[in-house]
C-alpha cells in the first residue's frame, strides 16, 4: 500500500468525494494543499490534546478513534471506513482533539490543510452543506450508541457490536464473516466491557451457533438471533 497508488486529481473528481462538485479553482485550491499519507497497522493518525491541522479522509483501510478511560482501558468511539471524514469535529470547533485515532490495519488518507478547506467552504455553501450533514449524522449515531451502551445488557452490547460491525465493513466474499479483523480487546472496547466479558460472551454466542469464531475472524450464522438479542438489551 503505497501513497502513490493513489491519485489526488482521481480522487477529486470521483462522483462519490464531496469534493467533486467544487468549481474548478476552488479544486485546484484544495489539490496544492493536499497530502496523501500512508499509516501502518498500529501507527498513530492523531493524538488527543494535540491541534488539529488537517480534514482527514480515510481512501483505504481502518481507523480506530479512541479516548483512554480509567485504569488505561481505552474506549472506543468510533471506527472509521474509507469515504469517511477522522477528527474533523475538533477541527471545526477550533480545539484540540479530545481522543486519539490509530489505524488498525495499513491505510490511507487524504489530508486537506485547514486554511485551504475553509476558505473554500466560504466560497461553496454545498460544500457546508454537506459537512453539516456529515457531522449531523455523526452526533445522531453517537447519541444512540451512548444509549445503547449505558442501558443494555451485555449480550445486548456486544450483539450491537457485530451488527455495527457489519453496516461499517460488511462481509468478506463468503457473505457471512465480518470484514474487521479486530482483537478482543478492540471488541471489548466497542462494547463497553471488560475484555474477559467480551471472550466469555463470544464463545457463549458461538455455543449458541449465532456466530463462529476463527482466529479474528468472526462469522454470523444466525443475523437474526443476533439483531434480537441486541433488541432485547
Amino acid at each position: 500500500m503505497k501513497a502513490d497508488a493513489y491519485s489526488k486529481e482521481q480522487l477529486f473528481n470521483s462522483p462519490e468525494f464531496i469534493f467533486s462538485k467544487l468549481s474548478a479553482e476552488n479544486k485546484e485550491l484544495l489539490l496544492e494543499n493536499t497530502e496523501i499519507k500512508v499509516y501502518k497497522k498500529n501507527e498513530l493518525v492523531f493524538l488527543e490534546n494535540t491541534k488539529p491541522l488537517c480534514l482527514i479522509c480515510l481512501l483505504d483501510g481502518k481507523v480506530k478513534i479512541f479516548k483512554e478511560g480509567a485504569g488505561g482501558r481505552d474506549q472506543i468511539i468510533r471506527l472509521s471506513r474509507p469515504g469517511g471524514f477522522i477528527g474533523y469535529r475538533a477541527l471545526f470547533a477550533g480545539q484540540n482533539y479530545h481522543a486519539s485515532a490509530v489505524a488498525i490495519e495499513n491505510s490511507v488518507a487524504c489530508m486537506i490543510e485547514k486554511n485551504a478547506l475553509f476558505a473554500v467552504m466560504k466560497e461553496d455553501p454545498n460544500l457546508t452543506f454537506e459537512i453539516l450533514r456529515s457531522l449531523a449524522t455523526e452526533l445522531g449515531f453517537s447519541n444512540m450508541r451512548t444509549v445503547s451502551l449505558t442501558q443494555k445488557h451485555i449480550r445486548g452490547r456486544l450483539a450491537e457490536s457485530l451488527l455495527f460491525l457489519i453496516d461499517t465493513y460488511g462481509y468478506y466474499e463468503d457473505g457471512a464473516t465480518i470484514k474487521a479483523l479486530l482483537s478482543r480487546d478492540d471488541i471489548a472496547s466497542l462494547s463497553n466491557m471488560t475484555t474477559s466479558n467480551a471472550i466469555r460472551t463470544l464463545s457463549t454466542f458461538a455455543s449458541e451457533k449465532v456466530i463462529a469464531l476463527e482466529g479474528r475472524r468472526i462469522k454470523v450464522l444466525d443475523l437474526k438471533m443476533l439483531q434480537k438479542i441486541s433488541n432485547i438489551g
